[in-house]
């Protein structure tokens, strides 16, 4: 069996902490590990399973890496979408991508790489009891036994009889939309109901072949993305322009809600989506107050709150009810009931062009991470941290000058014809024009301050000449 890892999400609702440029899959929302670390080493307690396919969004390669890296686990593959084409899509990318192998029965296991599952063990029996109804050419889902009326996710209606005499595999009667409320109390009244978990098992073959019966478009546009992907680095690069073609599908409305092969496994594994603030609370550690706390905090007098502190003290008195999420660069403060509404507030800052609903303060890198730490007119001071081993662009900037100063570690640093070293409270001064790059030559982490001047101190002010990561300029 393959995992399919399907890690393309924005996470707009668990704003400021999730962004764009690193939306909450590679975030420790709920422990010390990321989403999509917990989900791939979620895989260790299943059998048979081989390393995964991982899906994500271009922009977001370096991150699957260094989260694997981090985690010391591998992959056979990580595709990348040039532009978000929904779930349809993506998966059959990686169905045209298992089939290169040549063994057209091997299964998939398509995960989201956002979700929590507390119970692995639960997990692994629906996993177990799925496989050979999947191997018979079933396309199988898995629906989460509901705890409670919820208005916020789509439904399974499970048909009345097992199917072929596998216990606790159902064949789907109908797929259904988000409900009111009355009508999702009712769902959890009648017991025939699942939360549709938007995880799938099937063969590629499969797949591919409902794909091709019901979105044809969508096929073929993948196929020809498919028909000859570029290696770059630990990445597959798929036909831009092909993909660009593709219908932009959800695989319920392309291929699930139509097939005439739909089954169903009933999962009560302590499943989250965390799709929201309140679900991080609901899953949460709670104190006696019923209070959840990532980072430092003092509450007095003050019940069934949420706080998420990056960085600074947060203090509470004599409240209750709510969500604090506090960054380096912004802070969300709402009632428990309004969360959802957070995605309007993100919508709200893009549209006034704010880069809080982008990318973080702290920039992850594919080398390191730079963290604006003051800026003025004509000025910005930075705090740079470079991995061992790496290296950043040969560049040149047109507009800004940059003084470094070296915190820890050892810098290698190129300035037009001069190549040197610099050690700690050392420094060295890169003139406007200057040809230039830092690399990172020791054992240890590479700190410095870099200290920016000049009349425009945007990020694309980067002409770029050679770049180990196969940027350019951006």
């Amino acid at each position: 069996m393959i995992p399919v890892i399907l890690s393309g999400g924005s996470g707009s609702r668990l704003w400021p902490l999730s962004r764009q440029q690193r939306p909450k899959q590679f975030l420790p929302v709920v422990d010390d590990c990321t989403l999509f670390q917990s989900t791939v080493l979620r895989l260790d307690s299943l059998q048979d399973m081989a390393e995964p396919i991982i899906v994500c969004n271009e922009d977001h390669r370096f991150m699957v890496a260094e989260d694997l890296r981090q985690i010391e686990k591998s992959d056979q593959g990580i595709l990348l979408e040039p532009l978000a084409r929904n779930t349809a899509p993506a998966i059959a990318l990686a169905a045209l991508q298992v089939l290169k192998s040549g063994v057209e029965d091997d299964l998939m296991l398509v995960l989201p790489a956002d979700h929590v599952i507390a119970d692995t063990a639960a997990f692994s029996q629906a996993v177990e009891l799925a496989k050979p109804v999947a191997l018979q050419g079933s396309m199988l889902t898995f629906g989460i036994v509901p705890g409670h009326a919820e208005t916020g996710f789509g439904y399974i209606k499970m048909a009345e009889s097992s199917l072929d005499r596998a216990a606790g595999v159902f064949a789907v009667q109908a797929f259904v939309e988000k409900p009111d409320r009355a009508t999702a109390e009712a769902y959890l009244e009648d017991g025939a109901h699942l939360w549709n978990s938007g995880m799938f098992m099937f063969k590629a073959s499969a797949y591919l072949a409902e794909l091709e019966q019901y979105q044809p478009e969508v096929f073929k546009a993948c196929q020809l993305a498919m028909q000859s992907p570029t290696k770059d680095m630990d990445f597959i690069r798929v036909d831009a322009p092909a993909f660009s073609a593709c219908p932009s599908i959800s695989v319920d409305y392309a291929v699930m809600e139509k097939t005439t092969h739909a089954a169903v496994v009933p999962l009560d594994a302590g499943w989250n989506d965390v799709g929201a603030w309140s679900a991080v609370w609901d899953i949460g550690q709670k104190d006696a107050a019923g209070n959840v706390v990532r980072g430092e905090a003092i509450l007095h007098d003050s019940n069934d709150n949420l706080v998420y502190t990056e960085k600074r003290l947060v203090s509470l008195l004599g409240v209750e009810n709510l969500i604090v999420v506090d960054t380096k660069d912004a802070t969300l403060v709402a009632h428990r009931d309004n969360v959802q509404k957070v995605k309007e507030i993100v919508e709200q800052l893009k549209q006034d062009g704010r880069k809080e609903a982008i990318e973080h303060r702290e920039v992850n890198c594919p080398w390191g991470t730079y963290d604006c730490i003051d800026s003025g007119e004509r000025f910005q001071v930075k705090r740079i941290t470079v991995e061992p081993g790496a290296r950043l662009s040969l560049q040149k900037h047109h507009h800004r000058a940059e003084h470094w100063i070296v915190v820890r570690g050892t810098a290698e640093v190129t300035c037009d014809e001069k190549v040197f070293l610099l050690t700690e409270n050392q420094s060295t001064y890169i003139p406007l024009g200057s040809m230039h790059r830092l690399a990172n030559p020791g054992k240890l982490q590479l700190e410095l301050i870099e200290v920016q001047s000049g009349s425009y101190l945007g990020e694309d002010d980067i002409e770029r000449f050679d770049d180990v990561y196969g940027r350019e300029n951006k």
